[in-house]
């Protein structure tokens, strides 16, 4: 992850927001429970804020994506609607789950991050709209992430997708 790059997160557990809470401090961000940001200064950027926590209303969800649009990394716990609602609107401020400190794979293959989840989402039994809907994604967005996964692997199939996925992760 390069430094202009924030961490923008929305997960359906406490344990997977801890984890990525834990990891983007340790890469120098600091940590701020919940999405009210009190900072008289607009532009948060250079503070590398990550504001963290449970997402269940409409208010909530609007201030995290305030406090994105201010340059604060988000780490949402959230389900259902609202989060599939706040994930779409953190895609208009960049890309979701990105996380500093995370190594880039070195598989080789030409695939992002959300393409990747999908794969291996499937990889691990779920069909594409469970996956979709782990991922907070609508069925028609995975499925269009999945057909551009197939024509970046060069295969016909979301099957030769999976399985290319899983022989390149193994080595």
């Amino acid at each position: 992850m390069n430094d202009q790059t924030v961490p923008l997160h929305v997960v359906s557990g406490a344990a997977d927001a801890d984890a990525i809470v834990r990891r983007c401090a340790a890469a120098g961000w600091k940590a701020h429970r919940g999405f009210a940001l009190l900072e008289p200064a607009w532009d948060l950027a250079e503070r590398r804020l990550l504001a963290h926590g449970a997402v269940t209303d409409d208010h909530t969800a609007s201030q995290a994506v305030l406090a994105a649009a201010r340059g604060a990394g988000i780490v949402a716990v959230a389900a259902g609607q609202i989060a599939l609602a706040l994930a779409a609107d953190l895609r208009r401020v960049g890309p979701l789950g990105v996380t500093p400190g995370k190594e880039a794979p070195a598989d080789g293959l030409d695939l992002d991050a959300e393409q990747r989840a999908l794969l291996a989402r499937l990889a691990g039994g779920s069909t594409i709209a469970a996956a979709a809907e782990a991922e907070f994604v609508s069925l028609r967005t995975a499925n269009r992430r999945i057909a551009a996964a197939r024509g970046a692997l060069g295969v016909k199939t979301t099957r030769e997708a999976v399985m290319l996925y899983i022989k390149h992760a193994r080595d």
